[in-house]
């Protein structure tokens, strides 16, 4: 296919009508728009995840410290203290990163929701 003069190629549109300006003399090739930032994405399954962690963990601490009182009777009490431990160990997270979220939801400085990981959302 032979290209014609005034039509763009595979479209068959004439570019005749394109009204085209001279370009500022003082214009350096920067535009502002490249220099804003785009509205921050939320990553709302980390979100999600890190209430479901703190709210296990929670249950999970409360929990062994009833076992650990002894208001929960048990036959082994020596195995209460692996529940606290592992609930310990998922309260963690998840209280920091909704910590993390609820201080950059807040617009508070220093906070991100990009210093949430966002699991390849």
């Amino acid at each position: 296919m032979k290209a014609t003069r005034g039509v763009l190629l595979g479209t068959g549109v004439s570019n005749n009508k394109v009204k085209y300006s001279r370009l500022a003399a003082d214009d350096d090739g920067y535009i502002d728009l490249q220099f804003k930032r785009s509205p921050p994405k939320v990553p709302y399954r980390a979100i999600a995840l890190a209430i479901f962690l703190f709210l296990v963990g929670s249950l999970l601490i409360i929990f062994g410290a009833l076992l650990q009182a002894d208001i929960v009777k048990v036959e082994h009490p020596g195995r209460t203290i692996p529940v606290i431990i592992i609930g310990i160990l998922v309260f963690l997270p998840g209280f920091y990163h909704l910590r993390i979220a609820y201080y950059a939801a807040k617009g508070y400085r220093g906070y991100s929701y990009d210093d949430i990981p966002d699991f390849g959302d």
